[in-house]
């Protein structure tokens, strides 16, 4: 559109992807969101200091906070996005709930009222039975909710969702609402212009969701035909009139198995699935955001809205899928997406960017399209397939699963899909350990100064006087010891171990493609501490590194455990203590939680392995800590 543009960056994204891309970059602050993104006068002054015209606030932090675009509009500055007044009426959920209501859009049952203490929730609670949704009034992206089950479980989800709630948006306001048990999460995306005219372009299905998160998203949805389709438009177009709406939004709503839909909330701002609906619809929703924003009137009808064919977005998380998808941090030691028709990726990273704990674990988004929904599961099944990400756990290989999921095929996709489908066992049960120490043993002395780098007395071929075999011994996931050496001639790692051999190729640091029994299997590997960790397309592997003893464990002759001194808690990620539940002395159950840490905008639960008595707590709360850092030790 030839509209110059000036990104803004805390100290953690000083080199980040949107930084190197935009014409002009301005420095906001430290790392932490309040001291930076959500730091409403530094992103103002930076607009002041580049003569900027307008703000466009994404899909985070200061997007739907109405006090960030009264300042704009104060600052002269044109908010790429609804008016204030909107914000207010339906960024809080309940005011929300209440306007949807007004407006003839059908609202799920549950408490909206002012009394937040935890009796009054309780008898509200009782009233409406369970189970039931715990929900942050100003919340958004599954932050500050909780689902209850049983009335014990009530107050530590009232308080947790209070807690996460007062971080993330600063009100810790909370709401109840049934919990529908397995219904499907439709969408629909808005465009209203400053002139009175307002469009929905048809429905997004975003189902399929982890922690109340989605994963992937769809338009359109297997469920909704074009009657309800057209039914569930007009009322989002309602629902946003009546609050005299501008700018791109998306009305949510939960669908039941009986076709009934209920309002369930509205994000005044532009969706992270945004994309999908570009694709069907053939609109560049950012584009039309900006002219809207200008004071043009939309550059179509609702008449104009013909969708055509599929798409599917698949959000790429750093997080383990098989850890119950917690997050994970790192440096990216590899960063390659697919490429081709159809196959479009919205990257936020690249490789040698550092994945910290300070802010949302999404990497990437993946969006591929196709005449039809059949063609666009194979479409991505492929480019999944494809993607390599090397330094930090990610989601990638639970999607693949996802993608060849016969459920997912015949489009059972409901919020309880990955309950009811999903095990973390699916996704190592195809897993070669063999193969898998192998190509560790090739990834570790490729690593750094390998000899195809910085030794040249391994490059040189015939002329050497003896090839060099080398020993690499590992305890898990299988106890191997893997013989060794590289091929100057070939240009590869000649790994042997169990009567097998494996031939290993570098292809870029940290992507690697393995050779073994007439199949070559591409992978990336990195270092983590005591153990290599590798990704392959069907299963992940940490190869366990047999550590050196200390001195007391030499002079009893034996070693510890590869994966830490037995009885340890430690600090899955780098992140800050919010609460300690346990205390030296205490017994405990196995699963039952110790410590609650808060990390990547999310709180996490840690629990002990096993049952036992607590020998130690390292860690208070407002502690800040950092990964493999241990918190609790129980002796079993």
């Amino acid at each position: 559109m030839g509209v110059r543009t000036v990104a803004v960056y805390s100290d953690a994204d000083a080199r980040a992807l949107h930084v190197r891309e935009c014409d002009e970059a301005v420095r906001i602050g430290p790392a932490p969101a309040r001291d930076s993104y959500l730091n409403a006068d530094a992103i103002l002054n930076a607009a002041a200091a580049t003569r900027a015209l307008a703000v466009h606030p994404g899909y985070g932090f200061l997007s739907e906070n109405a006090g960030f675009a009264d300042a704009c509009a104060t600052a002269g500055l044109a908010f790429i996005g609804p008016p204030a007044s909107s914000m207010r009426a339906m960024g809080d959920k309940i005011a929300a709930k209440r306007a949807a209501d007004a407006a003839g859009v059908p609202t799920v049952p549950g408490y909206l009222g002012a009394d937040q203490s935890y009796e009054g929730l309780l008898a509200a609670a009782e009233l409406i039975g369970m189970p039931l949704l715990v929900k942050a009034a100003a919340g958004g992206g599954g932050k500050g909710m909780r689902v209850v089950r049983e009335s014990s479980e009530l107050r530590a989800a009232i308080e947790g969702a209070q807690r996460e709630a007062l971080a993330a948006f600063g009100n810790g306001t909370v709401f109840l609402e049934k919990y529908l048990t397995a219904p499907r999460h439709i969408e629909i995306q808005v465009l209203a212009d400053a002139h009175g005219a307002c469009i929905h372009l048809g429905e997004r299905e975003c189902s399929i969701q982890r922690r109340h998160q989605k994963i992937l998203e769809e338009t359109p949805s297997v469920a909704v035909g074009e009657a309800l389709r057209s039914e569930m438009g007009a009322a989002a177009v309602r629902a946003a009139s009546a609050v005299g709406y501008i700018n791109a939004g998306t009305v949510e709503f939960m669908l039941d198995a009986d076709g009934s839909y209920y309002f369930l909330e509205m994000n005044t701002r532009l969706q992270v699935e945004h994309a999908i609906t570009e694709a069907v619809v053939g609109v560049d929703l950012v584009r039309e955001q900006l002219w809207i924003a200008a004071g043009r009137p939309l550059s179509l009808s609702q008449a104009d809205v013909v969708p055509r064919g599929h798409a599917i977005e698949a959000r790429i998380y750093a997080e383990d899928a098989a850890s119950g998808f917690l997050p994970s941090t790192g440096r990216l030691t590899a960063f390659a997406t697919p490429d081709g028709p159809g196959i479009r990726n919205d990257a936020g990273v690249i490789a040698g960017d550092v994945i910290s704990s300070d802010y949302d674990p999404m990497l990437a988004k993946l969006i591929v399209t196709d005449r039809t929904r059949d063609a666009c599961i194979q479409r991505l099944t492929a480019a999944l397939d494809a993607y390599r990400v090397g330094g930090v756990a990610t989601n990638l290989p639970f999607l693949r699963w996802l993608a060849r999921n016969e459920a997912f095929a015949r489009g059972e996709t409901t919020t309880g899909f990955i309950d009811k489908y999903f095990t973390p066992s699916v996704l190592s049960r195809d897993g070669d350990n063999e193969l898998a120490v192998m190509c560790a043993a090739a990834a570790l002395l490729a690593e750094g100064n390998g000899p195809q780098r910085g030794d040249p007395w391994q490059r040189l071929g015939e002329w050497r006087l003896a090839s060099s075999e080398r020993y690499v011994a590992f305890v898990r996931p299988v106890e191997a010891t893997v013989k060794i050496h590289w091929d100057p001639f070939s240009a590869t790692w000649q790994c042997a171990a169990g009567g097998r051999t494996v031939v290993v190729s570098e292809r870029g640091r940290g992507e690697f493609v393995a050779f073994a029994d007439g199949i070559a299997s591409p992978f990336v590997a990195w270092r983590t501490r005591g153990s290599i960790a590798l990704a392959f397309d069907r299963f992940h592997a940490d190869c366990a590194l047999v550590p050196p003893p200390t001195v007391a464990e030499a002079a009893k002759g034996h070693r510890h455990a590869a994966h830490g001194i037995a009885g340890s808690v430690a600090a899955p990620m780098n992140g800050k203590i919010v609460k300690v539940d346990v205390a030296k002395g205490a017994a405990v159950e196995a699963h039952q939680v110790l410590v609650v840490m808060e990390a990547m905008k999310m709180e996490h639960s840690i629990a002990a392995p096993h049952a036992g008595n607590v020998v130690e707590v390292t860690v208070a709360q407002g502690d800040a800590v950092a990964a493999g850092d241990v918190l609790v030790r129980i002796e079993q």
